[in-house]
């Protein structure tokens, strides 16, 4: 088992039958955020990410494009999956693919072992599947078809026929584990958050859990049933141990002692597939559960949830291209309560870039450093004597690093960004309030400009390292313009609301605006 001061989050496997969207980019930055988060405080952390390439749909995808699957999966990784991470400054420990030998060897073992231990048998499956879903689906998931469908049922999430399968297939004795799961709901209230997720799974598995058909024999795009060669892993069940096949299951248990159990962010489309399925998975192969699994909500365009079929997905670059990773990252952890769905629009992004980015940060960190160069020559001045509207920045600053920090330990990203923006807010109200540019009119008040700016300095250095894990490129160009020493991701983020960890004297550099006005008009 992990020790206290591991971290290991791992985002979903994404389907490679497509390229990458807003909606895929929220839920890396999400566990992108959460990981530097940890690594700043020192925790032992391990972020994966990575796709998912077998199953019928991308089968069927690559024959329609005149190529193979490993050709299509191949393609697409390296075109559109792996510059996703740059596009969005992630910094992942691993990417797995599923078509990785560490992977098939990691699945060949787990399956052999549960079949070994009786949790797997064959059996014979009649149902309607949606090669959308990649899932077996219930009467009450389907509904009547219009237009070209008519007459027939179709899937509710693709609204597009489901397919009416007969076959021989293995089963894993899902049913045998649903008093366990709701043990386990109960005993860790934590195991599935937000809590209305949570009540959702409680009632779902408390109507009583079916087998799951976890093989299919009609085509051979997977991993080899090992005793069973004519059969391959039903995509969800193999694609899901890619959480514990990355950290050397069966093949290094030092590494895997080291990571599991991990926090899962997930959509909460698939919360159900992460928080019945998997752990009972686990508890059949003898492995302790996960740590957490994390359902965010939707992000909506136009009041419909983002796909690529309805033509409202937005791919992330073209809103990097225009406004930088920063400001995505910021704009898509602040804007959106975590767990919950929300509305993107390009009037929103452009009106918080501007108001909070441009104007409240940005032009924060610029005139101080102006300041600075202008009235002492750009090196940092000493304080003397602080009084209580210096006292009160601390204060708030102070709180601002605690409150931040418990709320990143809850996955509430929104609330932690929430509580360091009070520290902005209130340098700004500090900086009208204390005139600087008056102060400096006066040799009497020397002294009480020091305070002032170095105050205003000092809050700059806070930030840069609070907000590192959010802005990334920025905090370090502030860090290194207040003449921080050393990486800003390297700073301790427990410590960072300790008061007077900036050294007097220290250089300090002009810099170009962090977050320059952008023209409306030129975003979409």
């Amino acid at each position: 088992m992990a020790s206290d001061h591991s971290f290991y989050i791992a985002t979903p496997i994404f389907y490679v039958n497509d390229v990458p969207h807003i909606g895929h980019a929220y839920t890396e930055v999400a566990a992108d955020v959460l990981a530097r988060w940890h690594r700043q405080a020192g925790d032992d952390t391990w972020f994966l990410t990575g796709t998912d390439e077998h199953g019928e749909k991308i089968l069927r995808t690559a024959v329609a494009n005149n190529t193979t699957p490993k050709a299509w999966a191949d393609a697409l990784v390296e075109s559109a999956w792996k510059p996703l991470l740059k596009t969005l400054n992630l910094a992942n420990d691993d990417f797995i693919r599923t078509t990785d030998a560490r992977h098939e060897e990691g699945v060949v073992l787990f399956l052999q072992k549960l079949y070994d231990d009786g949790y797997i048998y064959l059996g014979e499956f009649e149902g309607y599947y949606c090669v959308g879903c990649e899932e077996y689906k219930q009467q009450n998931e389907l509904v009547p078809g219009i237009g070209e469908f008519e007459g027939q049922l179709v899937c509710a999430i693709h609204s597009k026929p489901v397919e009416s399968l007969k076959e021989t297939n293995y089963f894993f004795r899902l049913s045998e584990f649903g008093d366990k799961l709701l043990a386990l709901y109960e005993s860790n209230p934590k195991f599935v958050q937000p809590d209305s997720v949570r009540n959702e799974l409680i009632q779902f598995v408390s109507q009583g859990l079916r087998d799951l058909s976890i093989s299919r024999s009609s085509f051979d795009w997977g991993i080899p049933i090992p005793w069973d060669s004519t059969h391959v892993v039903y995509v969800w069940f193999e694609a899901l141990l890619n959480y514990v096949t990355a950290i050397g299951y069966g093949t290094d248990q030092v590494q895997f002692d080291r990571r599991w159990p991990a926090v899962q962010i997930v959509g909460k489309d698939i919360a159900r597939f992460h928080a019945v399925i998997w752990p009972a998975m686990q508890m059949a192969a003898g492995i302790e559960v996960s740590k957490q699994v994390f359902a965010h909500g939707w992000l909506l365009v136009g009041g419909e949830k983002m796909s690529k079929s309805k033509l409202t997905g937005i791919a992330p670059s073209e809103i990097t291209d225009t406004f930088g990773s920063d400001a995505f990252r910021y704009y898509f952890m602040s804007a959106i309560h975590f767990g919950q769905d929300g509305s993107f629009s390009w009037e929103d992004l452009t009106a918080r870039y501007h108001a909070e980015l441009a104007n409240g940060f940005g032009n924060l960190a610029s005139r101080a450093i102006a300041m600075i160069g202008k009235y002492f020559d750009g090196l940092v001045p000493a304080p003397s004597g602080y009084t209580e509207a210096d006292l009160a920045i601390q204060r708030t600053l102070a709180k601002a690093a605690v409150d931040a920090d418990a709320a990143m330990d809850r996955l509430a990203i929104h609330e932690a960004i929430e509580a360091i923006w009070t520290v902005v807010d209130d340098l700004n109200g500090y900086i009208t309030v204390q005139e600087p540019w008056v102060l400096a009119k006066s040799d009497a008040d020397r002294e009480r400009l020091g305070t002032v700016l170095y105050t205003v300095a000092e809050g700059l250095r806070a930030l840069a390292v609070l907000l590192s894990p959010v802005i990334p490129l920025a905090a370090a160009t502030l860090w290194q313009a207040i003449g921080g020493t050393g990486e800003v991701a390297g700073q301790d983020i427990r410590g960072a609301g300790v008061w007077g960890q900036l050294t007097p004297g220290s250089t300090v550099t002009a810099i170009e605006p962090l977050f320059p006005r952008i023209e409306t008009g030129s975003a979409p």
